[in-house]
């Protein structure tokens, strides 16, 4: 059975699935492998950006994001009270939908071109094989109670923040610094929402603000959290207080109501060192992550699953000398700039006199802070992608 499959997928997540379609509409052997059951909730802004919605189409996967609400840009505050607003324009849209909604449509349609779904199918460990001297992945070893052996030329892992492959060959680990952790929840009877997403920056923390279908609001709070910080053990109240506390968003929510319990997710930071051997690609939060506050998690994941498929196809077809080389160099290409502006950014943020001095410039040259989210935004490459 094992001979049966060219790829092996581990995650069905966008970049599991986006890496899937491709693959199996190349006409490769896709089993995608997943330990949850789709459709599933995940802890996310649920907000994917006018270059991502660009990304989508010109892969043919559009689809994904028809079911949701328009974003025409977004809406900053800080602490001091300065509000930017700044649309996306040109006639850019994001799109705000559920996770759950967004990864099942990737999900079913990577089924639909011809990729074997295996959910609830836990991955237990890489087959790593020593037999030549330099180690090569051959597989997964799956199961529960019972184990056994899925064989494959390609393995990719897009397991997530905490890829288990990813972790089990050293290539993984969360850094000591920074230690953000992210609380998300949905909230009804939110007053003042509109089709622009919300950015509340604050000292060290920051606080999304996005309306989704079904007439909720998803909230995050992003903050930085040390081992002993009982606030954490407590999600629901300390989400609750940083809203009624924030004087721009505390009218807003005084009649909401959360409406289940929110999620933990943390720490956020993923560092990935090294080269995967033979035989296994990284896409998606397995091949590292930083806590994106710019909405760039899904552009990430999706243009990181189109690169590790493209990557895939030349082992399959080439072998694997330069591969692992080459995805780097594209990944760099793509992505680099934004690393590094959602890094400065980050850094920034966690800094109180630069806040309070974004503060103050945010009303003085309010133009630095639109071009800023129209970089985040990836209006730039949207633009290029609907001109070709």
């Amino acid at each position: 059975m094992s001979s049966s499959d060219d790829v092996l997928i581990v995650g069905a997540g966008p970049a599991g699935s986006v890496a899937a379609a491709l693959l199996a509409r190349a006409g490769a052997r896709v089993r995608l492998l997943d330990r949850s059951t789709f459709p599933r909730d995940k802890l996310c802004g649920d907000t994917v950006n006018p270059g991502t919605v660009a990304t989508l189409a010109r892969l043919g996967l559009s689809r994904a994001v028809g079911g949701g609400l328009p974003v025409d840009g977004m809406r900053l505050t800080g602490p001091l009270g300065a509000v930017v607003e700044a649309p996306y324009r040109n006639g850019l849209q994001g799109r705000a939908l559920l996770r759950r909604d967004l990864d099942w449509s990737l999900l079913e349609q990577a089924i639909a071109t011809g990729a074997r779904f295996e959910p609830a199918t836990p991955v237990r460990r890489p087959l790593v094989d020593t037999t030549a001297g330099a180690p090569v992945v051959r597989g997964v070893t799956v199961g529960n109670r019972r184990e056994h052996r899925l064989h494959a030329p390609v393995t990719l892992a897009a397991d997530g923040r905490r890829s288990t492959l990813a972790f089990s060959l050293g290539l993984a680990r969360h850094p000591h610094q920074p230690r953000r952790w992210a609380i998300g929840g949905y909230f009804e009877n939110v007053s003042g929402l509109s089709s622009f997403g919300e950015m509340h920056v604050r000292s060290g923390r920051y606080v999304g603000v996005a309306a989704v279908p079904g007439g909720l609001a998803n909230i995050c709070l992003v903050k930085p959290s040390q081992p002993g910080d009982w606030e954490m053990d407590r999600p629901a109240r300390l989400l609750v207080r940083v809203l009624l506390e924030d004087r721009w968003l505390r009218d807003r929510f005084a009649s909401a109501r959360l409406i289940r319990p929110p999620v933990v997710l943390g720490p956020l930071a993923v560092e990935v060192r090294g080269t995967p051997p033979s035989g296994l690609l990284l896409a998606g939060d397995a091949g590292g992550f930083i806590d994106p506050m710019t909405g760039d998690g899904l552009g990430f994941a999706v243009r990181g699953g189109a690169l590790a498929a493209a990557a895939a196809l030349e082992a399959l077809e080439n072998g694997w000398s330069g591969v692992h080389e080459r995805l780097t160099a594209a990944r760099r290409e793509a992505f680099a700039p934004k690393w590094r502006f959602n890094r400065a950014l980050r850094a920034l943020v966690g800094w109180a006199p630069f806040v309070k001095a974004g503060d103050v410039a945010a009303r003085i040259v309010p133009v630095a802070i639109r071009q800023a989210v129209r970089l985040a935004g990836d209006c730039r490459a949207a633009n290029e992608a609907y001109i070709v």
